[in-house]
């Protein structure tokens, strides 16, 4: 077998050429310095030829409607049992009057999520009552762009009401919402899950329902869980199965895809109190991500995906902002959206904040010496003085 050099196969990535498995795996092994800045400038030459200079961002404002959860993952500090301290259960007026204040402040876009709340089940299904979260927020602001509910949710509501995924994908469509979230992925690696997810939906369902909603014309986004346990050759095929998907969608010709990628580095702790479940912290052995490796994942990421899934978008809760801003010389082309209110990965000792203001997200991305541009939820433009004449 013929061996290929570091600098051979990144001449080969920037000709046109797709990254290979193991290739991607034998750029993610590299530790040399010099080396790993030849990975992050042909990422960032590659993010030019794809999409430009231009930085996205969204307006948005995320509503977490419960944090009562039937399940344990082990890198969760979100989720509370009901009766617990620190649990809570939003009323349908706290959830209008948090999309009223996202609407007030230019938001175009609604994340919701939420744990597996046992009670959603009212009069024998949960589907009414995730139909009613929906229509509380689009009766009101039917302009607004609902991205909601995750492929875990949508398997819980089909296992919990006898649905299939494509009954419950379209009816949580026809009552509003417009995209899915890319959530509960993690690493799709079953063994892994075992370990840190073992009462989640496995790799392959997931698979399954996010196909099954670009099928029925719902984009979704797509994450990895990446800096815990997992290894090189997990986090390549986890990249492999997000591609080999975005390709089934293309070639079949669905009416829907993946928009965007977005890692999502393993947060363990703040020093101060708010931390992940203990075991995968010990694991793990740290509680911040490192950034250095966090930045060369999101190289070959890009290179990776290639132009199937153009759009990267780092996490500023996770990196901070700065660490967020730095991505944008590794390969990412968005850096993400306002949130407004972020709980999940605060509550695990995240210190990169809850919210940030349209106004700092274009101050970093100008500091780079790029173009700010904000964007809807699917990636097209948005003029914010329309945005501020519709809503006068």
């Amino acid at each position: 077998m013929t061996t290929i050099t570091v600098e051979q196969l990144l001449e080969k990535i920037l000709a046109g050429n797709e990254l290979s498995e193991a290739a991607a795996v034998q750029l993610l092994k590299v530790t040399n310095p010099d080396v790993r800045l030849m990975i992050q400038e042909t990422a960032n030459q590659l993010r030019r030829q794809q999409v430009g200079d231009v930085v996205t961002y969204v307006i948005n404002r995320n509503i977490n409607f419960t944090n009562i959860c039937e399940q344990h993952c082990s890198f969760c500090a979100f989720r509370r049992d009901a009766g617990a301290a620190g649990a809570f259960w939003l009323d349908w007026e706290q959830i209008e009057q948090k999309a009223a204040e996202g609407v007030r402040r230019g938001a175009t876009e609604i994340c919701m999520q939420g744990g597996l709340n046992p009670a959603a089940k009212v009069g024998g299904a949960c589907l009414p009552y995730y139909i009613k979260l929906v229509q509380t927020i689009k009766n009101r602001f039917p302009d607004l762009h609902l991205h909601a509910f995750s492929p875990q949710e949508v398997q819980f509501i089909a296992r919990e009401d006898g649905l299939t995924y494509e009954q419950v994908i379209g009816a949580l469509a026809d009552a509003g919402a417009g995209s899915m979230p890319g959530t509960a992925a993690e690493v799709l690696d079953d063994r892994i899950r075992q370990v840190i997810c073992p009462e989640k939906l496995n790799s392959q369902t997931w698979l399954e329902i996010v196909c099954t909603a670009h099928r029925l014309g719902m984009p979704t986004t797509s994450t990895m869980l990446c800096g815990h346990i997992e290894t090189p050759e997990q986090q390549v095929n986890h990249l492999a199965q997000l591609r080999s998907l975005q390709k089934t969608a293309i070639e079949r010709n669905y009416p829907a895809r993946i928009t965007e990628f977005i890692l999502l580095p393993f947060v363990g702790g703040d020093g101060v109190g708010r931390e992940a479940p203990a075991p995968l912290r010990r694991r793990v052995g740290r509680d911040q991500p490192v950034l250095a490796d966090t930045l060369h994942l999101t190289a070959v990421a890009r290179m990776f995906l290639g132009d199937w899934i153009p759009n990267h978008q780092p996490s500023w809760v996770k990196l901070g902002l700065a660490g967020a801003t730095e991505a944008l010389n590794w390969g990412c082309n968005d850096i993400g959206g306002t949130l407004m209110e972020e709980h999940i990965t605060t509550m695990a000792g995240a210190v990169g904040g809850t919210c940030l203001e349209p106004e700092t997200l274009q101050a970093a991305i100008a500091s780079i010496g790029r173009q700010p541009q904000q964007r809807d939820t699917l990636y097209k433009p948005v003029d914010r003085r329309m945005i501020s004449m519709s809503t006068s």
